[in-house]
């Protein structure tokens, strides 16, 4: 998944030094750059967000960015993921919440290129909280997930 060159993700923190738990963070990672990766090119049914999600989570992704496709926008700037906290369940589930700050990510116009500007606000700061299940082809796929705007626990 190649993004777009006006947007950028970061993560940080998202490494733990124990391979399963990494494991699970990447693949919690690119779940999530899976959706920004579909709005981007304008598809609510790209292959990318059923690599890396599936059920309810899947279902959200699509409408979530079905209902930005159809609004006429897509992306622009940077999003910062941070403070990932994962808790492992059993050898094919796991928790990972974490916050995003998207206080420097905007709506862009796909037809004019017009930026949507908005000023930050808490709203800008999001805590997710998700489930991953293992499939059987290794990938963790997040098959539940929650955000929250202006959760206290990310708020900076």
């Amino acid at each position: 998944m190649n993004l777009p060159n006006d947007v950028k993700e970061t993560f940080e923190g998202w490494t733990t030094g124990e391979a399963a738990k990494d494991e699970i963070l990447a693949d919690a990672g690119l779940a999530q750059s899976a959706v920004t990766y579909a709005v981007t090119q304008g598809d609510p049914e790209s292959p990318a967000l059923s690599f890396y999600q599936a059920d309810s989570a899947l279902a959200g992704s699509r409408d979530w960015v079905k209902g930005i496709v159809d609004s006429g926008f897509t992306y622009h700037g940077a999003v910062r993921y941070y403070a990932p906290d994962i808790s492992v369940f059993d050898k094919k589930s796991a928790g990972v919440s974490y916050c995003a700050d998207e206080s420097k990510a905007f709506n862009k116009n796909r037809k004019t290129n017009k930026i949507d500007k908005t000023p930050a606000s808490d709203d800008s700061f999001v805590l997710y909280s998700t489930r991953l299940e293992k499939n059987s082809s290794g990938v963790w796929q997040t098959t539940k997930l929650e955000s929250e705007r202006g959760n206290k626990t990310c708020l900076r």
